[in-house]
């Protein structure tokens, strides 16, 4: 409170606003003070703590416009590791705990108030990164995903053990938090240089988790990227949209950048949708963030060659869930039939090909009579009734590779290549990753 105040009458002496032009000049001084203070008192008590970080977020609410120089990295690498900090604090504490044979009453609170400090850093993480340049954004963006922790990631480790897995979790939820904030409002000229592969692959290796939040989580910093033209919106919620015209959907040619880009990393993003699909705790959330990238995908990086590569993809998902060869839920079966009957109507109706839309438009219309647990609008609704199991011998409920090929055969598509299953392209870890071991960068 007292740095606040005193951060204030230095503000009001300077005439500090945006538009000053003392902001160029000064903004660099105050931050490195604010983080040298930050340092000096990193073993205060949590609300200090959580103090000097209001008032960072503060001086950088004011120097957002402005320059702040070489202090770019410096601000989250500082904010970064009182993160880390502020985690070992809280967990190691509760461990200490833990282990001893009397509990004392105010535990709740003091890991209450590390959450506290944990929240504030997060936002001022956020509403810096949002406030750079392009430029200076994408760079912060790897700055953070080099500090996540990562299974199997090269890099300077540091011992992960007193925090433990509960730790790990935290902090990556946290930093993918963070990043979630960086990336809003982020828009590159092409995906290539907003996805470079010591982001994406990290990232991707983090989709692969035996946890349903983190996926969530990646899925959202991949919309933040992928999606240009602010779509998201209109695409909210997994569902059967009649009429996808409607939306207005915003888009472009998609240029040879972003076609090069798709040739390269293409298989990768499939890939991950197709194992992030099965996984057995998905929810409802995940089927819906995976909807909606395929969307994204479609219309932000589709040319006629992705498409057939996205029927494809759709195909082996209905494939999967029908053949059940890894024994996944009822529920996962289902919410992978709905997740693909949703994407082929988006998908069908954005190519605008009539006989496509016609065999989709038949199969949902069957399955609202005889199956409905395989549309989204049944399945995600509470206490939907799960059948014991599914016929795949009738045909007309499911999606028929065979009519979808004649639906766009002739010009544009190569529609001969939809009789080739797709198979999910190992790149590197395979299956899903536990929680162990991570090498931890910080």
């Amino acid at each position: 409170d007292v740095l606040l105040n005193v951060f204030n009458s230095y503000k009001n002496s300077l005439n500090f606003s945006a538009d000053s032009p003392n902001v160029a000049q000064h903004s660099h001084h105050v931050i490195q003070q604010v983080l040298n203070h930050l340092d000096t008192h990193n073993k205060n008590t949590p609300r200090v703590r959580a103090g000097i970080v209001q008032v960072l977020l503060e001086t950088v609410a004011i120097a957002a416009k402005g320059s702040v120089g070489p202090t770019v990295l410096e601000v989250f690498n500082t904010l970064l590791k009182h993160l880390r900090m502020s985690v070992d604090f809280e967990l190691g504490e509760s461990s200490r705990r833990n282990s001893s044979t009397s509990v004392s009453s105010g535990r709740g609170g003091k890991e209450s108030e590390e959450r506290i400090v944990q929240n504030a850093i997060i936002q001022t993480i956020g509403f810096f990164g949002g406030n750079l340049p392009d430029y200076q954004r994408a760079e912060v963006m790897m700055f953070i995903m080099g500090k996540v922790p990562v299974y199997g990631t090269p890099c300077h480790t540091l011992d992960t053990v007193k925090i433990g897995h509960q730790g790990t979790k935290r902090i990556q939820t946290m930093l993918l938090s963070s990043l979630i904030m960086v990336t809003s409002g982020f828009k590159s000229k092409s995906m290539a240089a907003a996805l470079p592969p010591p982001f994406l692959d990290p990232l991707f290796s983090i989709s692969l988790m035996e946890d349903s939040e983190l996926r969530q989580l990646v899925l959202e910093i991949l919309h933040n990227i992928i999606d240009r033209h602010d779509n998201r919106a209109k695409l909210r919620g997994i569902r059967i949209i009649p009429n996808v015209a409607a939306l207005k959907i915003k888009r472009e040619k998609i240029s040879k950048q972003d076609v090069a880009f798709m040739k390269k990393h293409g298989q990768q993003l499939y890939r991950h949708i197709y194992l992030g699909c099965k996984e057995e705790d998905n929810v409802h959330k995940n089927f819906e963030l995976l909807f909606t990238t395929l969307a994204i995908l479609t219309i932000e990086l589709a040319n006629e060659e992705v498409v057939i590569d996205l029927i494809r993809l759709a195909i082996a998902l209905q494939d999967m869930a029908l053949a059940n060869e890894e024994s996944m839920p009822m529920f996962i079966r289902c919410g992978i039939n709905a997740l693909v009957a949703a994407y082929l109507n988006f998908l069908s109706q954005m190519i605008a090909n009539p006989p496509f839309c016609q065999h989709v438009s038949k199969v949902i219309e069957l399955r609202n009579m005889d199956a409905p647990y395989l549309l989204p609008e049944h399945i995600f609704r509470d206490k939907c009734p799960i059948p014991e199991s599914l016929d795949k011998e009738d045909r007309q409920l499911y999606f028929q590779t065979a009519d979808m090929a004649e639906c766009l055969a002739g010009p544009g598509y190569n529609a001969e290549r939809l009789s080739i299953p797709y198979v999910p392209q190992v790149t590197g870890t395979t299956g899903h990753v536990t929680l162990t071991p991570y090498l931890y960068c910080c």
